[in-house]
């Protein structure tokens, strides 16, 4: 008896295993907080997952991928620690993991910005007002809102909210040196953006003790605001920090607002030059990807160091162990 197509359909996709990719953050204060990183690599290898996560004495951020079941338990295994039980994850059903290999990283902050200083900026203690995306949807257009991107050239410049102020920045942590040229907007209420809400915390935060009266922030960012509100009047696609290096965000009026930096062609394609000691980001079409080996310049393409362009503009890092010869203390559990 002939089987009918939706059950060798059904079949197949039992065969097809679907991961996860987790986006998430949390401010909260990590005791010993290399040898808690050395302790969490072992663990997320032990499940099996792929993805980049750095501690800090500050909290975690971090984007892994993996198996359904995997992410599961990593997620309930967070949560049960009272430090992060109110870490909210993002997640993104994919057809393969997002990475290729697993970085847990201590660092001095979850995200460079410079502010380490609690007494000034602290995110654990005040930030701008957290607006859900569908209360971020009703106010952006406002006359009394300025709705600012907090994010890198790189990121803005491949996808933004409609009319948005962006920032000429090539890093996080040039924000602060920004706060000035932002005065003109101290009469209106700054509605303030950026991937998954992670430096909003801070730009938040260094906004009000800067003397900005009315600050608020998009919690969960742009990828929450395109799961809960269709992504309404974000144009362009989103960068991401992993080797997706770009999601769609807009199912309501999409358009595509980015050009290839070649030829100046629209195009939604981001990559990194393939030159390691360039390394930029930026958008370009697949026409001069190929007619540039994954460069961005000709200086770039004739490098001895260049490496191998397979489309996708992707280059796998080399992972930096977590040092913790020096530290004689117990693991934390």
């Amino acid at each position: 008896m002939r089987r009918s197509f939706n059950t060798v359909c059904s079949s197949i996709n039992d065969f097809m295993e679907m991961y996860n990719t987790l986006l998430y953050y949390c401010y909260s204060t990590i005791a010993n907080a290399e040898q808690f990183a050395a302790d969490h690599l072992k663990f997320c290898k032990s499940l099996g997952l792929t993805g980049r996560i750095i501690v800090a004495d500050e909290g975690l951020n971090g984007t892994v991928s993996g198996s359904v079941e995997a992410c599961k338990t990593y997620m309930d295994t967070v949560h049960a620690d009272e430090r992060f039980a109110k870490t909210e994850f993002k997640i993104d059903e994919v057809d393969t993991p997002s990475f290729v290999k697993m970085h847990v990283r201590y660092k001095s902050e979850i995200v460079h910005s410079g502010l380490r200083d609690p007494n000034v900026i602290d995110p654990k203690q005040k930030t701008g007002k957290h607006l859900e995306p569908k209360e971020f949807l009703a106010m952006k257009d406002r006359d009394d809102v300025v709705v600012l991107d907090v994010r890198s050239n790189y990121e803005h410049s491949l996808g933004k909210f409609k009319n948005a102020v962006t920032l000429d920045i090539d890093n996080f942590r040039d924000f602060p040196d920004m706060i000035n040229q932002l005065a003109q907007y101290k009469d209106k209420k700054i509605l303030t953006y950026c991937t998954g809400g992670i430096k909003c915390e801070k730009a938040s935060a260094l906004l009000l003790h800067e003397g900005f009266p009315e600050v608020y922030q998009l919690h969960g960012g742009i990828i929450k605001y395109g799961k809960e509100a269709g992504g309404e009047d974000f144009e362009g696609k989103c960068y991401v920090f992993d080797n997706r290096l770009s999601v769609d965000v807009n199912s309501v009026n999409p358009v595509v607002i980015s050009t290839c930096l070649n030829c100046g062609k629209t195009t939604p394609k981001m990559i990194n030059c393939a030159n390691p000691e360039c390394n930029e980001h930026f958008t370009q079409c697949d026409e001069c990807g190929t007619a540039m080996d994954g460069c961005c310049s000709d200086a770039c393409k004739e490098h001895p160091r260049k490496r191998v362009y397979d489309g996708t503009g992707y280059y796998v890092k080399v992972p930096q162990p977590v040092n913790v010869s020096k530290n004689k203390l117990q693991p934390i559990v």
